[in-house]
């Protein structure tokens, strides 16, 4: 089976509102141009297109279909879609062109936030019988999350400020000096609401090496998935990313982004891929920056990806999630061969 790479990235403006529309087209058109530009292809050069969404935030039924508009009308494609991060349809691409189906896919993910209320449109991926009638909210759970971690002694608020403190001008003093905004959680603690959208363009490595000097060679993906009863499994644990982790060769990684939407669960994604001090962690910024739904796991592999395109890094590794406190998890491995 043919090896597989990153040849190129690019990103939307990560903004809080987009005047946009909740299909997409208008953040993906210039990123399709932009990608395109960077690795010298065009539409007809893409043998697969697979893109990450979800009709529950557009508001509308089968709002990936209208994003393909950004594409165009000619020629025709050979499309898919995912229901969550394009995280996961990056790993339906990269089968794709292991199986030798295609030697080139593009991959996409979009997401509005601003368009509705975010914290009760992901209760609705929630125990449909006995949770989401609750409405209980993202941040309200993470914050349960947090509370178990802090009682159990695992972390305190300073560990968690030390998490924001990387991103900010203030000091750790200063954020622990700033209001609960879902106690244990203050603001800094907490993703902020982001419009978005990423695309990636991976291809067989041969291929790839035509493009970019340096390809971020992908020599491992797994994924998994935990209970979504949020009582039957121990919340200040990753298990699912423990065992993709356990499943990938993560000797020698020397940079990693981690698509934690809270400070807590950055340090619980550390433990679990076992990251020690000499690892850069969200160089990008990661989550905590911006959040995007549905393309920043998709972004953190991009992140990784032009570390390794740059030189920055010769072994990374990347990591999404998807479901409520950490519930699904992909771990990516790319390295600079």
């Amino acid at each position: 089976m043919p090896d597989v790479a990153i040849a190129g990235f690019a990103k939307a403006p990560n903004v809080r509102e987009t005047e946009g529309t909740t299909n997409g087209v208008e953040m993906l058109v210039p990123i399709f141009a932009e990608v395109f530009a960077q690795t010298g292809l065009s539409k007809q050069d893409i043998d697969f297109w697979c893109s990450g969404s979800s009709d529950y935030l557009a508001g509308r039924a089968f709002s990936f279909i209208a994003a393909v508009d950004a594409i165009g009308a000619f020629p025709p494609i050979h499309e898919s879609h995912v229901e969550m991060d394009a995280a996961w349809a990056l790993y339906e691409a990269w089968l794709k062109i292991k199986m030798g189906e295609v030697e080139t896919a593009l991959v996409y993910g979009f997401g509005k936030s601003s368009a509705g209320q975010l914290r009760r449109v992901l209760a609705l991926q929630l125990d449909p019988y006995v949770v989401t009638p609750l409405w209980p909210d993202s941040v309200s759970i993470a914050g349960i999350q947090a509370r178990l971690g802090l009682e159990a002694g695992l972390w305190s608020e300073k560990d968690l400020a030390e998490v924001a403190a990387r991103g900010t001008t203030q000091d750790v003093a200063e954020l622990l000096d700033t209001p609960y905004y879902a106690d244990p959680l203050r603001k800094h603690d907490i993703a902020p609401i982001t419009d978005g959208a990423a695309v990636i363009v991976l291809s067989t490595v041969e291929r790839a090496r035509e493009i970019v000097e340096r390809p971020a060679v992908i020599t491992g993906i797994e994924h998994r998935v935990d209970s979504p009863v949020l009582g039957a499994r121990d919340l200040t644990r990753s298990p699912s990313t423990e065992a993709a982790g356990k499943a990938l060769d993560l000797d020698g990684v020397d940079l990693a982004e981690l698509h934690a939407p809270f400070t807590h669960q950055e340090l619980i994604l550390r433990s679990a891929l076992g990251l020690g001090d000499g690892v850069k962690i969200n160089p990008s910024g990661g989550a905590l920056a911006a959040n995007p739904m549905f393309s920043a796991g998709l972004a953190r592999i991009g992140e990784a990806a032009i570390r390794i395109h740059s030189g920055e890094s010769r072994k990374a590794v990347a990591h999404a999630t998807s479901g409520p406190a950490l519930q699904q998890n992909l771990v990516t491995v790319l390295e600079a061969r």
